[in-house]
């Protein structure tokens, strides 16, 4: 049918932006217009759970050659926790800050220009916190400039079901879940028209950051792309538009 040859076509479009098209079209960043914050910014006073710093994370014994090469998507986990300072690393690993300029953040995965243009969501279902208790079930948001997690919505019977069924049913019983979203405009203005590409690569690098983390605290996970855009979107709380998700995982322990 035509239509569907329109919409792959479009698709590819999208992936083959040219880069001289930058020089064609004047960024909000070369007209001097502020430059969009680093974070999605969080009211003041939000329940927040402070994460162990990276210094006080012990290192994990597994070489890089072992996790490159024991990486695979897994789909069943078993039914234990995961704990604060595991989850801590994987957000490290996958979002998580070194170094903050006036001008520039520098993060753990590579993004053009350094804009990082990806927000990272938790649906937490098991996590212990190893001083206190077990965190609360919910809907949280990993903020990388405070290494905290900022509570979005508490848990509700039946959350994790709504949540499943806008992953066309993949949640798998996992431990948490990994929902990246993209706020265009933090690329969009300095990258333009070549930004929708940066972001879909972007996403894929944190992911995979994300696969080989994982190798190192026995757990598995899987990249998933299938899910319901618009019931994501009312899920999350988000526009889908100025904000939209554009990529899943799971998190669990698996046997080895």
């Amino acid at each position: 049918m035509d239509w569907i040859k329109n919409e792959i076509l479009k698709g590819r479009e999208i992936l083959k932006k040219d880069w001289d098209l930058t020089e064609k079209v004047e960024s909000d960043l070369s007209k001097g217009i502020k430059r969009p914050p680093f974070e999605k910014p969080f009211e003041q006073g939000s329940f927040l759970i402070e994460l162990p710093a990276r210094e006080n994370l012990k290192p994990f014994d597994i070489s890089l050659w072992e996790a490159i090469f024991n990486r695979r998507s897994k789909r069943k986990y078993t039914e234990d926790f995961l704990n604060i300072d595991e989850l801590a690393f994987l957000l490290l690993a996958t979002n998580g800050v070194k170094k903050i300029t006036p001008n520039v953040v520098f993060k753990t995965v590579p993004s053009g220009g350094a804009m990082h243009p990806i927000e990272t969501y938790l649906i937490i279902n098991r996590v212990k916190d190893l001083e206190r208790k077990d965190i609360t079930k919910g809907l949280y948001r990993y903020l990388p400039i405070e290494h905290k997690l900022l509570l979005e919505k508490s848990y509700y019977e039946g959350m994790i079901e709504d949540f499943d069924d806008a992953l066309n049913n993949q949640f798998w019983g996992a431990a948490a879940y990994f929902v990246w979203t993209a706020i265009p405009y933090r690329m969009e203005y300095k990258y333009t028209v070549v930004s929708h590409k940066m972001i879909a690569i972007e996403a894929g690098h944190i992911c995979q950051n994300l696969y080989l983390a994982v190798q190192a605290i026995g757990c598995g996970t899987c990249g998933i792309a299938a899910y319901s855009q618009k019931k994501m979107y009312k899920f999350l709380g988000i526009d889908g538009n100025d904000e939209f998700t554009i990529y899943c995982a799971p998190i669990g322990k698996v046997n080895q």
